[in-house]
């Protein structure tokens, strides 16, 4: 449901309902746009977010710290000044206008005075605004004398309130009966086009519900009722919209409740997207740069693949050095390992003993270019298996706390930089996935280095799993010396087929004693080798379900 004026009234009548008579403690502005007031109410305690960002304007309590700059910008230390301490007199809507006007009453040393916060919920065109008398103390967003506007808005002058639509104001019943005498075809469209304050959803939502009659009498009913059904309503899982009068959806008690859990699971949607393709992004590069340390190392081992020739010429000139001398450009002996004839280039500038130094030098050469080659190619091929792995893991998370731990490994690996912390405070440690079936408990690393540490922490007769020719997390179910049912086992592969790059689909996985899983040393992490097991068919679909 955006934020029309529709909605916006039923929000002001809320905030006034729980905000009237509260006290404004302090201020901060943890976004560039997007304001938050801790407001006491004498009972408790509340965060209002003011939010004027385009695509999540609002205003909404939440609950978690999103943490504030360094330095309180200009906008935030105006409001310390003027409102904060202040008493909350009430809040509501002018007009039927995307405004929340907040009527607070300021204390100074040697006045009280009355104030305004105003919010404008308008899209890319919202903005927060101080007023005392009218006249404008500060804002969010400032024009200048400058901007080809009409409407002014910076620190003394009169404030003047968004041009309105043209189209007629749902509050003037006569009006709205008057236009809707003209009312043809799309209903929905009709009511959008030409009624003050209504998004298209909701004049779908007021022409859905409509069962003949008075059609006027029924569109001014719905919009100023204060009847409310607030709901978040879910595509595919995740939270697309809300709406403060539906009949489909997660129910909640109160608007500002349905808000406030539709934002917060916005904010982690975006949290989790924007740390995914950051952790993408990195080892993307990390293996594109791999690959290419890779192709030169081939390419420079296919530049070595004539050496053994290199040492036979060798060994071919200097068993004929007597039938050779300097000056010549090429010589054809016979080749005693082949019994053919063989050419073989010289350097005229060179003696025949120098010409087959020159091969066996060249050969040397190219054995020690080898020597380093092959072992730099194992290591550069476990590089890439290892970044895989983290891509794996990465495009399987599901939530924050699994991209977190990721970017762990990551910053220890060398992968990302550690994020700078303001304080040094002691992180707490992200626990493993943790499931109950079967009356037993089913754990599962979230990175490699938890998958190196679920190995270390189970007990040798727990039951270690991983996927078939896959990366996938490492799964224990620990047993406890019992025997593990077949329901269990069949869950805990899903669990590994869930947290695969096998994108959703049914994998084989192999399962045995962790007495059988042995980490080679120096290997990297999550890297292990087992013997003894035995398949299963990993099915994700049983977790999800």
């Amino acid at each position: 449901m955006p934020q029309d004026a529709f909605t916006l009234r039923l929000v002001s009548r809320e905030l006034h309902e729980t905000l009237k008579g509260g006290k404004i403690n302090r201020v901060n502005q943890p976004g560039k746009e997007e304001l938050s007031l801790l407001i006491y109410t004498g009972k408790r305690t509340l965060k209002l977010i003011l939010n004027a960002n385009a695509s999540d304007c609002g205003a909404y309590f939440c609950e978690e710290d999103a943490g504030n700059p360094q330095n309180a910008p200009a906008f935030c230390m105006l409001l310390r000044k003027h409102i904060q301490g202040a008493d909350i007199l009430g809040v509501d809507t002018p007009g039927f206008e995307r405004i929340l006007r907040f009527r607070l009453l300021c204390h100074s040393e040697f006045r009280e005075t009355e104030r305004f916060l105003i919010a404008e919920i308008m899209g890319k065109y919202s903005n927060i605004i101080l007023l005392e008398n009218g006249v404008i103390l500060g804002a969010l967003k400032t024009t200048s004398l400058d901007e080809n506007t009409k409407r002014m808005i910076f620190a003394g002058v009169k404030y003047v309130p968004p041009f309105a639509q043209d189209k007629t104001d749902p509050s003037d019943e006569t009006a709205l009966r008057a236009l809707l005498e003209n009312c043809t075809g799309d209903r929905a469209d009709f009511l959008f086009r030409h009624v003050r304050g209504l998004a298209p959803v909701t004049a779908q939502a007021i022409a859905d519900v409509y069962t003949g009659g008075d059609f006027a009498r029924h569109v001014y009913r719905y919009i100023f009722s204060d009847e409310i059904s607030p709901r978040v309503i879910e595509r595919d899982g995740a939270a697309v919209d809300f709406t403060a009068r539906g009949n489909s959806g997660i129910p909640f008690p109160t608007l500002s409740e349905a808000q406030s859990e539709f934002y917060r699971r916005k904010r982690e949607k975006k949290q989790f997207d924007g740390l995914k393709r950051r952790l993408l992004s990195a080892l993307q590069s990390a293996r594109n740069k791999q690959e290419k340390q890779l192709r030169q190392n081939l390419e420079k081992q296919l530049s070595c693949r004539n050496a053994e020739e290199n040492r036979i010429k060798g060994e071919l000139l200097t068993a004929n050095l007597y039938a050779l001398h300097k000056g010549m450009q090429g010589c054809e002996v016979e080749n005693y390992y082949t019994g053919q004839r063989e050419k073989i280039s010289l350097d005229p500038q060179l003696s025949p003993a120098e010409n087959a130094q020159a091969y066996y030098k060249k050969y040397r050469k190219q054995k020690r270019t080898v020597e380093v080659l092959v072992p730099r190619e194992r290591e550069t091929r476990a590089e890439m298996t290892y970044l895989e792995s983290l891509c794996a893991l990465a495009e399987s998370a599901l939530d924050v706390t699994d991209l977190n731990s990721i970017a762990e490994e990551m910053t220890a690996a060398g992968l990302i930089e550690a994020p700078k912390e303001k304080k040094k405070t002691g992180r707490a440690e992200i626990p493993f996935r943790t499931y109950e079936c079967g009356g037993m408990r089913v754990l599962a690393g979230r990175n490699n280095l938890q998958n190196d540490a679920l190995i270390r922490q189970s007990a040798p007769e727990d039951i270690w799993l991983h996927a078939q020719r896959y990366h996938s997390c490492h799964v224990v179910i620990k047993s406890e010396g019992k025997a593990v049912p077949d329901d269990v086992l069949s869950f805990a592969a899903g669990v590994c087929a869930l947290y695969s790059d096998a994108h959703g689909e049914k994998i084989p996985v192999d399962y045995c004693l962790l007495k059988f899983v042995k980490k080679p040393p120096h290997s990297k992490a999550g890297f292990v080798i087992y013997s003894n097991f035995k398949t299963t068919l990993g099915d994700p679909n049983l977790i999800k379900n």
